[in-house]
């Protein structure tokens, strides 16, 4: 009997939520067939399997957050000379999945021993056998480990069970995973460490046709904007104190989803035709409904769109995401009155806010970017 546990990923994260499982107890699998789907914080991952042989057993259901060296399945390997062989050669490499390798190397996992001097492996009835970290969590969402019956090896008690029981007790109570837990961490890391400013344009939309794709018309200003002035199209490094100012102009494009915020990367996208364009966003947001996004395409943006008008706001305060400095937002489309050849008239309007790092951009670059953003929005399609 072998047993497989969640290896490092190769992102630096402790931990990811399973999001399908793919075999079954009783199943027959091979070696690197993809036993199940997992989410990090920065991407859905394709898990294979070890070993071949038989499922006997499998830890972990679809929702729950485990962490590196989380058991996983229990395998009853098929014998045979071949396979033996086959076994053995598999364990000398990393096996592939969608986003790289996963490495097969198992991590330690370390037990709370809270029985002193016993010589036997099986704790005394009236001890609880819980990971560390599956006790700290316990404590911090006051849950009752007396309660819960673990899932792991032995009884063990996995952070999962904490976080089911956790729902159990308090209703309406929600575990952050996936996306929601990475945003966690990138507006946290932006508020404490990014100057943000904020400065807010208009665009007056009277040149455009019926019709008009607004999401392309965006992006195709922010490509003539970063060619305007380079300088918003950049990453600040603050301990190095570096910046790097790029000419390709690699977009990250907001997307909202059931799942939580997704910042696929349209890189080079000044090489793209609006009709090329139109059909990446329209792949790329398939994608994200299926939770089949890699983590190459969420990565190297070198300054993000969002597009909240789409579903409300007029203005906003976007929030940079390092090491960019900067980011542009287009509010809700809005009709107001003008006066042109001295007569009111009315117009459609699109409200831009634009947020940027103030100690990688001065205040005249971040307001010429912003006006050649709406010279570009303001004149007839192309």
């Amino acid at each position: 009997m072998k047993t497989f546990t969640l290896p490092d990923l190769g992102e630096g994260l402790a931990d990811s939520e399973i999001i399908q499982w793919h075999v079954n107890v009783g199943d027959e699998v091979e070696i690197d067939q993809v036993i199940l789907t997992v989410e990090t914080a920065k991407a859905v991952v394709e898990v294979p399997a070890p070993y071949s042989g038989k499922i006997v057993r499998r830890h972990g259901n679809e929702g729950d957050v485990i962490n590196i060296g989380a058991l996983l399945l229990e395998i009853e390997e098929v014998q045979g000379e071949a396979q033996a062989e086959s076994t053995a050669s598999a364990t000398k490499q990393d096996a592939a999945t969608v986003v790289g390798n996963v490495s097969q190397q198992n991590h330690q996992v370390e037990v709370d021993d809270f029985w002193i001097g016993s010589q036997h492996n099986t704790p005394p009835a009236d001890v609880i056998s819980a990971m560390p970290s599956a006790r700290l969590l316990a404590q911090k969402l006051g849950v009752d480990l007396k309660l819960i019956s673990g899932s792991g090896p032995d009884g063990l008690i996995v952070d999962a069970d904490i976080y089911s029981q956790c729902d159990k007790q308090k209703p309406g109570t929600e575990v952050l995973k996936g996306a929601r837990r990475t945003m966690v961490n990138t507006m946290a890391e932006s508020h404490h460490d990014v100057a943000n400013v904020t400065i807010t344009e208009e665009a007056l939309l009277d040149k455009w046709r019926d019709g008009e794709d607004i999401s392309i018309r965006l992006i195709q200003a922010v490509i003539h904007a970063c060619h305007q002035e380079s300088a918003l199209n950049a990453w600040f490094d603050a301990e190095t104190m570096t910046r790097c100012v790029h000419e390709a102009v690699n977009i990250g494009i907001a997307v909202d989803s059931s799942h939580g915020l997704y910042v696929p990367v349209l890189r080079h996208a000044d090489d793209y035709s609006a009709k090329g364009i139109r059909q990446w966003l329209d792949d790329t947001v398939d994608g994200i409904r299926q939770r089949k996004i890699g983590r190459e395409q969420l990565q190297h943006a070198t300054i993000t769109l969002s597009n909240f008008g789409a579903i409300a706001g007029i203005y906003a305060t976007p929030v940079v995401s390092p090491p960019q400095v900067a980011i542009v937002g287009a509010g809700r489309i809005i009709e107001k009155v003008v006066m042109k050849n001295d007569k009111p008239i009315a117009v459609k309007a699109m409200p831009l806010s634009m947020t940027f790092d103030h100690r990688a951009c001065t205040g005249g670059e971040a307001a010429r970017f912003i006006k050649a953003l709406v010279k570009h929005l303001q004149k007839f399609s192309s």
